[in-house]
């Protein structure tokens, strides 16, 4: 054999090795997570979707990879963002609002997107909770009942409640949903809503002299990354409007808020993990059902109760599932 001849065979030997390791070498699928919120206020959710992960065998960085986004409560963001992870080619987009989950839907019909919103259906996200179709699915984390209930526990805390403001972002399109399901149970209860109008955080001591002004007697500001980026912020001004308030999410009793009701958040993102987990494994997401909360938490900050001259009534008190001293 002659020695050029040898040479080739020797280096064409050596790189077999090589080529099979690189054909049967497994490909890292990464992830993509839009947050509409900021990172400072509900950084423990993704925590939990990062827990969920862990819990299912996931290793960040070594059989997962996560491309992060947040839109900072900056609602004209989110496109950007989305665009920016489509580009990237994600093997599953998480769109952890259903502004994001609107967004990703326009943006692609080919990527899984695995969705957390308000009224999917409503919205238009998905055909159906039991048979979604398209490329999405999720979880919602309202029904048709909660804002009527969030209504009904602020009125029985508020002695002769008559007048609610809502603090609410036109650019918001599930608002317009909760809106007219907070309007019906309040027109049920004698109360008249009070519309705040809020684009970003620049409006919201306008919106807090305007419910002075109009003499509201408490506020329910509605679920949205705005509002939940800038959860400390609110809360502050309604301390210092001495508006008694119902939240949404427990993140804001935490923060001094005085009550809040409606889903764990936290519960509802560890369980987003195991949509990207089927998904990965090869489900489609129009064969996998929308899934909604069991669960509802009524969370009572008594400090505030009590800075606010409020005695929470013992129904209510017996009904909490967590008590703030």
């Amino acid at each position: 054999m002659r020695r050029r001849d040898f040479v080739t065979l020797f280096c064409s030997a050596a790189a077999w090795p090589l080529a099979a390791a690189a054909q049967t070498s497994p490909k890292i699928p990464r992830v993509g997570f839009i947050g509409g919120a900021r990172p400072t206020e509900t950084a423990h959710v993704f925590e939990a979707f990062r827990q969920g992960l862990r819990e299912l065998g996931y290793v960040e960085g070594q059989t997962i990879m996560l491309e992060v986004r947040w839109a900072e409560g900056r609602l004209e963001r989110i496109p950007e963002l989305v665009a920016e992870l489509v580009r990237l080619k994600v093997d599953v987009l998480v769109a952890a609002n259903s502004t994001v989950a609107l967004a990703a839907k326009n943006a692609t019909r080919t990527i899984p997107i695995v969705i957390f919103a308000g009224d999917p259906v409503g919205l238009g996200l998905v055909v159906s909770l039991a048979r979604p179709g398209g490329n999405l699915t999720g979880l919602s984390y309202f029904n048709a009942q909660l804002n009527g209930k969030r209504v009904e526990l602020i009125k029985e805390l508020v002695p002769g409640l008559a007048r609610l403001a809502v603090l609410r972002n036109p650019m918001v399109a599930i608002h317009a949903i909760f809106w007219q399901e907070t309007e019906v149970a309040a027109r049920k209860l004698g109360v008249v809503l009070q519309s705040l109008e809020v684009r970003g955080p620049e409006d919201f001591e306008a919106a807090f002299a305007t419910a002075a002004r109009d003499n509201a007697q408490a506020l329910l500001p509605l679920d949205d990354p705005l509002t939940l980026g800038y959860g400390s912020r609110i809360v502050a001004l309604a301390a210092s409007s001495r508006l008694p308030a119902i939240y949404g999410f427990r993140e804001f009793p935490d923060a001094g808020g005085l009550m809040s009701y409606g889903p764990s958040f936290v519960t509802l993102f560890r369980r987003a993990a195991t949509f990207v987990d089927k998904i990965l494994k090869g489900a489609k997401p129009a064969d996998l059902p929308v899934e909604q909360p069991t669960k509802f938490e009524l969370i009572i900050n008594l400090k505030t109760a009590r800075a606010l001259g409020l005695t929470i009534p013992q129904s209510l008190l017996a009904s909490a599932d967590e008590v703030i001293e």
